[in-house]
């Protein structure tokens, strides 16, 4: 009897512990059981497609929500991203350049001026946060609208207005767009983008002082202040990462797109922090990781595409979206309130 009993335990906490990839698995069965078209090599690397970017902006917001913060401004700095690179990687043929005397530029040079000038805002969210003692909530909600003004400042640019700025170089969509041949299939670029920035996150999470220093400003900053971590450093450090990605977010969304305007972006950091919240990222701090994330994001792309390709309509995919934010974050409170 104690055997049994102690098996019965044992697997409730594994579906406790592991509920996210239950969830994600169930969803895909359900989808293949109503119609098994989806499961096709052509509709895996649509979903890993539509996931890529997402993934990138959601690791920088997992970083922030382990630290016990939010970052609600990380939508707002795609969309600056993404105006900043497509502003200054249009064609030079095209008779709308908003730099008609801009030489043509490498690829690199606007990707890393986008990533920078998010980076540096990022970085002020970090020093609000942990020097003048600002909850992240508020002073993340300013910086949105803040940016949000700075973008469309940019965007309106005369003599044109403010029209979507399109006629971006090959280079770029190409970069963005297209992907490696493998026998009949193409897997687009973007999902190696993700697989690379995945990798340096996990290392930096996991085999590195900021990242052991971030879990313990999650868990308990005081402590870890007393444990000699400099959480003010280590703070602005982990909202620049974040900072970075949303900026290398930003310039993929718009070569992937074709064009970019002042809304690119707009709730990006909703769908970020509800993927991290049902990948297992705990909102009061100090536990999430890279799989996770990753997982989370998955399961929202599995939900969009999926119940796209049935004919669900969307406004019962909201829903469906909003129960299993739900029960994700109800398994995870039941998860840590058993650790305590």
């Amino acid at each position: 009897m104690n055997t049994q009993a102690s098996k019965k335990a044992n697997v409730s906490k594994w579906l406790v512990d592991n509920v996210i990839y239950v969830v994600l698995v169930l969803l895909v069965v359900g989808i293949v059981f109503a119609s098994p078209d989806f499961l096709s090599m052509t509709n895996l690397i649509n979903i890993l497609s539509q996931s890529s970017s997402r993934i990138i902006i959601a690791l920088g917001v997992a970083g922030i929500l382990i630290t016990a913060g939010t970052d609600l401004s990380a939508g707002r700095m795609v969309g600056l991203a993404a105006v900043i690179s497509a502003s200054m990687l249009q064609a030079g043929d095209y008779a709308y350049k908003m730099y008609p005397n801009l030489p043509e530029l490498p690829l690199f040079v606007p990707i890393i001026i986008a990533m920078l000038a998010t980076g540096f805002i990022a970085a002020l969210n970090g020093v609000i946060v942990s020097k003048f003692h600002v909850p992240p909530f508020i002073a993340t909600l300013g910086m949105m609208i803040g940016v949000y003004g700075l973008t469309s400042i940019y965007f309106d640019r005369p003599p044109y207005g403010a029209q979507p700025i399109g006629g971006l170089s090959e280079k770029f969509t190409t970069f963005a767009q297209r992907g490696l041949k493998i026998g009949s299939y193409e897997f687009p670029y973007l999902i190696l983008y993700a697989i690379i920035v995945s990798l340096i996150i996990w290392v930096i999470w996991n085999k590195t002082q900021l990242g052991k220093n971030m879990y313990a400003i999650g868990g308990n900053p005081e402590a870890a202040k007393v444990s000699g971590v400099n959480v003010a450093r280590n703070l602005i450090i982990i909202y620049t990462i974040a900072g970075l990605l949303y900026g290398l977010t930003g310039t993929l969304e718009a070569g992937r797109v074709g064009s970019a305007t002042n809304n690119t972006g707009n709730m990006y950091e909703l769908d970020a922090i509800a993927a991290c919240v049902v990948g297992g990222v705990s909102l009061s701090g100090g536990i999430g990781t890279v799989p996770g994330v990753i997982t989370g994001v998955l399961i929202f792309q599995v939900i969009n595409y999926g119940l796209a390709f049935l004919g669900v309509s969307p406004y019962i995919q909201f829903i469906v979206k909003g129960l299993i934010i739900i029960v994700a974050v109800a398994f995870d409170m039941r998860k840590h309130a058993k650790k305590k």
